[in-house]
């Protein structure tokens, strides 16, 4: 059983930035890709992004692409989402995710293993 606790959300501005944290507890960290997907008010869970287990290949969404960087650092049992140039589409609850590496490609939330319990992100003026 992986815990998954993400951090770092909040109220900003259009064009500001945000830097949102995941700390994984409870398993190996190591033998899962991470994810993050977001669901806004009324609308399903979408993928925004995913990070292969080691070698650390990226994949994102099209509309975050440029403007977010998914990375982990495995030392510390943690993975990150940068996210810059936010806009107020954007707005939403962020969840972390561990996955099989299946998800790396099919971007499901099917094959999602752990999820945490969200932070939100709202990006307004």
């Amino acid at each position: 059983q992986v815990q998954l606790v993400e951090s770092g959300g909040g109220l900003v501005q259009p064009g500001d930035s945000l830097r949102l944290s995941c700390a994984a507890s409870g398993g190996t960290f190591t033998s899962y890709a991470m994810g993050w997907f977001r669901q806004a008010p009324g609308k399903e869970r979408e993928f925004v992004a995913a990070i292969g287990r080691i070698i650390g290949s990226t994949y994102y969404a099209d509309s975050v692409k440029g403007r977010f960087t998914i990375s982990r650092d495995n030392s510390k049992n943690t993975g990150y989402l940068q996210m810059n140039s936010l806009k107020p589409e954007d707005t939403a609850v962020y969840y972390c995710a561990v996955a099989s590496p299946a998800m790396l490609i099919s971007r499901s939330a099917n094959d999602v293993h752990y999820w945490g319990q969200g932070t939100q992100v709202t990006v307004s003026s």
